[in-house]
């Protein structure tokens, strides 16, 4: 490797990659690792990016029969320096899916989908249906099997699939399937999620359980959803996932890997700005991995920049923060400000308790990579595992502001940035008219999870709003919310790191109560006592703030009407 390298961007077919000679980590030891390991059915779990794709290929190119006589592939890398390995490549019908694009709006259009994936399958080996192979019956089968086949007869088309190749190979067939969890992902998202997993749980069924034509098989995924949704047969599954030592090196960079990289490409005086960037994976007992999106393209265009991060739209992410409980976002502020926390985490993420756990969701963002493992403690007589958990990286860092800013800036009729101006020029009138035109447009992004009642829409708008604060002015305000100060808890201070420059703010939000309340002016009018009578200045007032550097607001909510003063 050298600085002239080739670096393919998002080419994920390994045959691909070294016809080219392009950049490529040596990562075919997996085969070794994976073919004496002998389970019968292995599930991988890992962030997205992170190589699950690119050595499903390299599998299917060292074992499928079409890459027969294709050992220049493997030339030079760890796997070819092994006689008895040369032998096997090329010797086995291999069976490869991908449920990438099956990205549907609703069941019907997932299923029809799945109805194209499987019909390129078919396709893709139609020489079967030469000779007699097949029976007349098999080939009148196999000729049915288009897009919009029934979505019943789907779930035995691999198994079939398996039973064809193995009778014409004399072989039983490896079965590949990749990014298995991108369908339930969007049925979660889109409000089909029980139509979708009873499907695939006979799927599943059918082409890992009980097929007696399928050798060994590989399923890989970015989440381990819980064996109770589609996996219940499956007794034969050997789940591996962030936490399990096993294959660990195979998916991702090693440390020594990403410097051995940047050397031969002379980009060696980067190393520690390129960690501080992108390292802090951890799988099994291996720490330091670096995502290999984010480490390719920083080779290619020689810029600091989220790659990995905004690969995708984050979705999930984005609505389960968005629309999760207070606790979510309180917990988001400390992350946002390099803080750590501490959780119970569950590998087997239960998608129906995304909407009400908490702990479902950090599970859930540590298995993605959003979040790393800094630590762990075993505590009580059940020996429970606590983890204390922090932003992955600068690059998943900025990620989240990003996302953040979008909650209000893709759907506000005012700049957001307009709003936090006129609040430090002191402009009141202003700040209630862009707040006004906040809240209307912004209010829905916050209400749409599960047992939200109305009540709780302008907390979580507010909670919303503090982390808007936090990433519009980082380096400028050190924001704290909902803390104790004086007699009381204030919900938002500001405190400027220019005392010169800037004042210092508090502000109470508060909403209507109709029963004590005449109006918002009255509502207000509460909010700027309590902070009176409950000296939500003293912590203020300790750090050398003068009364004049100090400036209060109150901010009534009535519905998505606002008024501030």
């Amino acid at each position: 490797m050298n600085s002239r390298t080739i670096v393919n961007i998002g080419v994920q077919n390994f045959d691909k990659l070294r016809e080219r000679d392009s950049f490529y980590i040596d990562k075919t030891g997996f085969i070794r690792e994976w073919w004496e390991g002998g389970a019968e059915v292995t599930l991988i779990t890992r962030p997205r990016r992170f190589g699950k794709t690119l050595n499903m290929s390299m599998l299917e190119c060292f074992f499928s029969t079409k890459y027969a006589g294709r050992g220049d592939l493997f030339e030079g890398l760890d796997i070819w320096k092994d006689e008895r390995y040369r032998q096997l490549q090329g010797t086995y019908p291999v069976i490869f899916l991908s449920f990438a694009g099956i990205k549907a709006v609703n069941a019907d259009d997932m299923k029809y989908k799945m109805t194209e994936v499987i019909s390129n399958l078919y396709d893709e080996n139609t020489y079967l249906l030469e000779g007699d192979t097949l029976t007349s019956n098999e080939k009148e089968y196999y000729q049915s099997i288009k897009p919009g086949v029934d979505d019943k007869i789907i779930a035995g088309t691999v198994q079939r699939m398996a039973r064809f190749l193995s009778r014409y190979y004399g072989k039983k067939a490896i079965i590949l399937l990749d990014e298995y969890d991108t369908p339930m992902q969007e049925a979660w998202l889109g409000g089909y999620w029980d139509e979708t997993v009873a499907f695939f749980r006979s799927f599943f069924d059918y082409t890992f359980k009980t097929d007696p034509h399928m050798h060994r098989g590989v399923i890989t995924g970015i989440t381990r959803i819980s064996k109770e949704s589609i996996f219940s047969d499956l007794n034969n599954l050997n789940v591996i996932t962030t936490t399990s030592d096993r294959y660990a090196i195979s998916f991702g960079f090693t440390e020594q890997e990403v410097f051995r990289a940047l050397d031969d490409t002379g980009l060696g005086n980067e190393k520690q700005q390129v960690k501080q960037w992108y390292d802090g994976f951890t799988f099994g007992k291996y720490t330091d991995i670096y995502n290999p999106w984010s480490i390719t393209s920083f080779i290619d265009e020689k810029k600091y920049k989220a790659y990995w991060a905004n690969t995708s739209a984050n979705s999930l992410v984005n609505s389960l923060i968005r629309t999760g409980r207070n606790e979510v976002k309180e917990t988001m502020e400390t992350l946002l400000q390099g803080g750590s926390f501490t959780a119970i985490i569950d590998e087997q993420i239960v998608f129906s308790q995304l909407g009400g756990s908490v702990s479902a969701i950090w599970s859930l963002l540590l298995a993605t990579g959003y979040l790393k493992v800094l630590g762990t403690e075993i505590v009580g007589e059940d020996k429970t595992e606590i983890y204390t958990l922090a932003l992955t990286n600068k690059e998943v860092e900025i990620m989240f502001k990003n996302m953040v800013n979008g909650w209000f800036k893709d759907n506000a009729s005012i700049p957001y940035n307009d709003f936090v101006k006129a609040m430090l020029d002191d402009d009141v009138e202003s700040v209630n008219d862009f707040m006004n035109d906040i809240a209307l447009d912004s209010f829905s992004n916050f209400d749409t999870a599960k047992g939200t009642s109305s009540g709780d829409i302008p907390e979580r708008f507010y909670h919303g709003f503090v982390l808007g604060l936090m990433v519009d002015l980082a380096g400028r305000y050190v924001i704290k919310s909902i803390r104790e100060s004086g007699f009381g808890r204030y919900d938002i201070l500001m405190k400027p790191t220019d005392r010169d420059r800037d004042y210092a703010y508090i502000i109470e939000f508060k909403v209507h109560k109709p029963r004590k309340e005449k109006d918002l002016e009255e509502t207000l009018a509460n909010a700027h006592r309590q902070i009176e009578e409950r000296k939500y200045e003293t912590d203020l007032a300790a750090e050398g703030f003068a009364p004049e550097r100090i400036r209060k607001y109150g901010f009534a909510f009535r519905g998505k009407e606002c008024l501030i003063g």
